[in-house]
């Protein structure tokens, strides 16, 4: 990586905080209530996939989960830092090939029948050369998994100090898939019923990166209440219920068969 490359992935995000999200994403009602949407939607739109890549895969929490959920899949994982892979390593061992990628400088080739990108987009200036790049790694028919931070409006120093280029508007994340290839088969809100209190924390004036950390190291009793908070909505997901706000957006997305 050049001195220049090094610069631009420090600006995308702060390495120092991995550590940090090792001890807290598998006890985070949001990491934990992210996951089971992903684990539903690969299981509901990609039955029939026998592997799977995330981009930006950080310490691996999601590819774990997935290795639990469908241990038939084979799982690669990429990531621009080496501190993430060293804990991702750490938390796979063998259940998943993973490489230190730049997620725009992605070049496979009709590779992967599913690929995701959770929380990764956002912090990326150029996610339409990641799109188009995803969408070359795809094999015909093959899947697309994305969750990225909902709401322009929402925009605070939390999102700064999480070093997010953008939030998206539904609109925007539709409008870049459709760009990119994407036939777009499902896009729905989640972290919707807490969004009152959501923005309410947004408007605080404080320390980014405590407010980081408090919004994934809530006390046990808030923490139990966000993770029922989600099973809720993913529930009404499952049922077909498309939510219309919330503080993150999933899409799924597919290559057309014959594109």
């Amino acid at each position: 990586m050049s001195s220049q490359d090094a610069k631009t992935a420090q600006g995308s995000f702060d390495p120092a905080h991995f550590a940090r999200l090792f001890e807290l994403e598998a006890g985070s009602f949001w990491f934990r209530g992210r996951s089971d949407l992903i684990e539903w939607a690969l299981g509901r739109y990609f039955p029939a996939a026998h592997d799977f890549l995330e981009i930006g895969c950080g310490t691996g929490y999601v590819l774990h989960r997935l290795h639990l959920a469908f241990p038939h899949l084979a799982l690669s994982g990429s990531e621009l830092f080496e501190e993430g892979l060293s804990f991702a390593r750490e938390r796979l061992g063998t259940a998943a090939a993973l490489r230190q990628l730049d997620a725009t400088e992605l070049r496979a080739e009709q590779e992967f029948d599913v690929i995701g990108a959770f929380d990764v987009l956002e912090h990326i200036d150029d996610d339409r050369a990641v799109l188009s790049g995803v969408r070359r790694a795809l094999r015909p028919g093959g899947g697309l998994l994305i969750a990225v931070p909902q709401h322009p409006r929402l925009w605070s120093a939390t999102d700064a100090a999480a070093h997010h280029v953008r939030r998206y508007t539904r609109s925007e994340l539709r409008g870049k898939l459709e760009a990119a290839g994407f036939e777009v088969l499902r896009t729905t809100s989640f972290v919707s019923l807490l969004l009152p209190a959501m923005w309410l924390a947004r408007r605080r004036r404080g320390d980014g990166m405590r407010e980081v950390e408090a919004e994934l190291a809530l006390p046990a009793p808030a923490n139990a209440i966000g993770y029922a908070t989600l099973r809720l909505e993913g529930f009404l997901i499952r049922l077909g219920i498309d939510l219309p706000a919330g503080g993150s957006l999933l899409a799924v997305a597919r290559r057309p068969v014959a594109g």
